[in-house]
């Protein structure tokens, strides 16, 4: 499946998008794609395929944010602590992003059309020479897109990301481009992976977990936590406007308290 696919709402949920859309919508939301591999299970097929029912959703939720008119989605798609899967796993992973990157080059028209910026955070340091070639190449053919923004968690762990934005200060402050007395967390948020965008206005975690997996745990301190009791590849439209709903009502809820 692309990275952009067309819309397949049906006329009852195209309708329940635009009475949402009256309200309050998030600008930025992340998503902890959990579940694939209980879904292969539960559906008696390979892994692998597990994984791509995975990215199939992925694109499907993508579109589902762009006709709600939400400008800024995160996913976490691969953490630093799944290279210590299988072998046979972690190489099926990176075979499938490498596919999948290749892919949305392959497409680039349709993505450029719809603006959609893509931004790849996470240590990729770990990844292979091809696979971090089509990400470069990716980022840079969308860098001056508006309209929406994608960033991709690969190789990602929040203490992998503020251990290097530490790192990064201390060397600034070694070289004499920053003072010490500077320091603070304005800066250290400008330091992070994530500096180009907002904070999330919320978070969604599908499977059920009740945990945030070492993901973006510096830029969540305000953001609303839905925890989605499906498995990654059978989230649907009606969870994520109810997670939407959840957000709105809690916001009624605080103004009147």
């Amino acid at each position: 499946m692309s990275w952009i696919v067309d819309s397949s709402l049906t006329f009852f949920q195209k309708f329940c998008v635009n009475v949402i859309k009256c309200g309050p919508i998030p600008n930025h939301i992340a998503f902890i794609m959990d579940g694939n591999r209980r879904y292969a299970s539960k559906t008696k097929v390979e892994k692998a395929e597990g994984h791509v029912k995975g990215f199939d959703k992925l694109a499907e939720t993508l579109q589902w944010c762009l006709e709600l008119g939400i400008k800024e989605v995160t996913v976490y798609a691969f953490s630093i602590e799944n290279f210590k899967r299988s072998d046979d796993e972690v190489a099926t992973l990176m075979k499938l992003a490498t596919e999948k990157f290749q892919k949305l080059l392959d497409e680039k028209d349709r993505l450029m059309a719809e603006g959609v910026c893509i931004r790849i955070i996470g240590n990729l340091s770990l990844l292979s020479p091809e696979l971090r070639k089509l990400i470069a190449e990716a980022t840079l053919m969308t860098k001056h897109n508006k309209k929406a923004f994608l960033n991709v968690a690969f190789a990602y762990t929040s203490r992998d990301e503020i251990v290097s934005t530490a790192e990064t200060i201390v060397e600034g402050v070694k070289k004499g481009f920053l003072d010490v007395d500077n320091i603070d967390e304005d800066l250290f948020s400008d330091c992070l992976y994530t500096s180009a965008s907002p904070e999330p206005d919320m978070i969604v975690r599908t499977s059920g977990e009740l945990r945030f997996s070492d993901f973006l745990l510096w830029q969540i301190a305000d953001s609303h936590i839905c925890f989605a009791q499906v498995l990654w590849p059978e989230f649907c439209i009606w969870h994520l406007l109810a997670c939407i709903f959840k957000r709105k009502m809690g916001m009624t809820g605080s103004k009147g308290s």
